[in-house]
């Protein structure tokens, strides 16, 4: 991190997340004898691959498809194209992100300048980027009118991540990092 502190590189937490029309609320609270519904249904909506920095910016693909090695070397590819320093891309160990097609493409972002780290297993509280997904599936950003449908909880989730670090950002803590 300090690398990326004095600007000799970029270092970017990425992970994958799904959404569909079943609310993630934990629990919740309903006047006395009023029965309040909550949809259940379990079609996937969209899954969503993002890179997030300290600083704040944010890139996010989206795809209604299961998440793959090939989706994510899609956007690596894509990523690659757009770098201006050395950039660290920091990955869990989903088999997805571990792959053989992975670890083949791999010798070839280095040559471009970048580089995957991968963090410990069983360790999502390391990757910044969870906190992200964290906020906006556990109804801090998402509202319950935004599980109407599909079209409602897609356009959500557009204006929640192009409105990133504008209307909705995480606070940080360095003693996250310690």
């Amino acid at each position: 991190m300090e690398l990326e502190d004095v600007g000799k590189i970029d270092l970017l937490f990425s992970d994958e997340t799904g959404f569909n029309l079943t609310p993630y609320i934990p629990y919740g609270w309903q006047p006395v004898r009023e029965q309040i519904t909550i949809r259940s249904a379990k079609d996937r909506v969209c899954n969503l691959y993002g890179l997030l920095s300290r600083k704040g910016s944010l890139q996010v693909w989206s795809t209604p498809q299961s998440i793959n090695s090939d989706f994510i070397i899609e956007c690596l590819d894509e990523l690659v194209d757009q770098i201006q320093r050395p950039t660290v891309v920091v990955l869990d160990n989903a088999p997805w992100h571990i792959s053989a097609k992975v670890k083949q493409k791999e010798e070839v972002w280095n040559d471009k300048d970048l580089y995957l780290f991968f963090l410990p297993t069983y360790s999502p509280h390391l990757n910044l980027i969870e906190m992200l997904w964290r906020k906006i599936k556990y109804y801090e950003w998402l509202k319950a009118e935004d599980y109407l449908s599909a079209k409602a909880l897609k356009d959500a989730l557009y204006y929640i991540i192009t409105k990133y670090d504008d209307e909705f950002s995480i606070n940080i803590s360095m003693n996250f990092f310690a």
